[in-house]
């Protein structure tokens, strides 16, 4: 919108200009809306979001905090991205479409447990349901992720670094689930300690930027694959990476506000499918391995007890699961945790972004 009347004037706006201009307005929603949008959140749930019977005791002293703070992150981001982006790229609709069908599902989720009040893990939406919607939504994400590739890509193929491009036919639906819905959940596990996931996620956006930047110009990435059209995602990614840090001014600890289902099942639909948009599903999934090892953690643990389970009692591989859990039981405090799992991640995305350089 405000590019188009810039432009009229004789203004040309680059990459590097359009992600700063999407992150400077998220920022400035996040931060000038943000107590207003906590207050709204805490005078409508009343008791906040239920503390779950699943993670460790002193949790229960977060009773009262409100949840859905990933609906003003959604909006942040769907806001500044029309502010700046082209209308006639299809990259950053599918990327916003990912947001709002993930944040939906998350909506869903969240509101189902602030109603019900219940402790239980499972007092939100089933995990038959979650399945089934995000299936239908990866599904069409990918049909249309593949019609904006260029007409030199094979349709439906994985690319790995150094330009090598595989097709995979009916496969690639198989590998949009990893990507995007695996995403989606991993965020959604890791969303478990006050500023966690901000802060995991931020390094990963780092390196989809970098990633951005060797799709669009010739030389920045070494044997990357040209996608002109991907230039529309600099405001997309640019307001991502301003709502997370303006997030992250009320959900540190002590947090003021959850992101909740909402937000993190947004925010990694979103990177996976943008990771897909790009072709650096790879790439992506090193930076996102934090994630990936707090996901693994309580899929592992369930796994072990299901197998070992005699007379009701079965064995864990963890004090508790998922992995951040594990280390509150061994006497860890919640910030070291956080600032620890935030340098791994800063070192899973140092890989990736060699790896891309490969």
């Amino acid at each position: 919108m405000f590019t188009g009347l810039l432009e009229n004037l004789g203004y040309e706006f680059t990459g590097g200009a359009l992600f700063a201009a999407g992150f400077a307005a998220a920022f400035l929603i996040m931060i000038v809306f943000g107590r207003w949008y906590i207050n709204a959140m805490r005078r409508w749930q009343k008791k906040g979001q239920p503390i779950s019977e699943n993670v460790p005791q002193s949790h229960l002293a977060k009773a009262g905090t409100p949840t859905l703070g990933g609906g003003l992150i959604i909006l942040a981001m769907i806001i500044s991205s029309i502010l700046f982006m082209d209308y006639h790229n299809p990259m950053p609709w599918i990327a916003i479409g990912a947001l709002v069908w993930f944040g939906l599902i998350g909506f869903a989720d969240d509101f189902k447990k602030v109603r019900s009040q219940g402790r239980k893990a499972n007092n939100g939406l089933s995990k038959r349901s979650r399945l089934v919607l995000e299936g239908i939504g990866v599904i069409v994400l990918a049909y249309f992720i593949n019609q904006t590739m260029p007409i030199y890509l094979p349709e439906y193929s994985l690319a790995f670094p150094g330009g090598y491009i595989f097709p995979l036919g009916i496969l690639y639906f198989v590998l949009a689930y990893f990507v995007i819905a695996g995403t989606a959940n991993a965020a959604n596990i890791t969303d478990g300690l006050d500023g966690m996931i901000t802060k995991i996620s931020i390094p990963t956006l780092l390196v989809m930027l970098a990633a951005l930047y060797g799709a669009t110009r010739i030389g920045f990435v070494p044997n990357a694959i040209l996608l002109p059209t991907a230039g529309g995602l600099f405001p997309v990614v640019g307001a991502a990476i301003g709502a997370l840090v303006g997030f992250l001014w009320f959900n540190s600890a002590p947090a003021s506000i959850f992101m909740g289902d909402t937000g993190s099942l947004a925010l990694g639909g979103f990177i996976g499918t943008v990771a897909m948009l790009l072709k650096v599903e790879i790439v992506m999934g090193v930076a996102s391995l934090m994630m990936v090892a707090i996901l693994a953690s309580s899929f592992i643990q369930t796994f072990v007890y299901k197998l070992t389970k005699k007379n009701g009692v079965g064995k864990r591989i963890f004090k508790m699961a998922p992995l951040h859990h594990h280390f509150e039981m061994d006497g860890w405090p919640e910030s070291k945790i956080v600032e620890r799992f935030f340098i791994i991640s800063v070192l899973f995305s140092s890989a990736a972004l060699l790896l891309m350089r490969m």
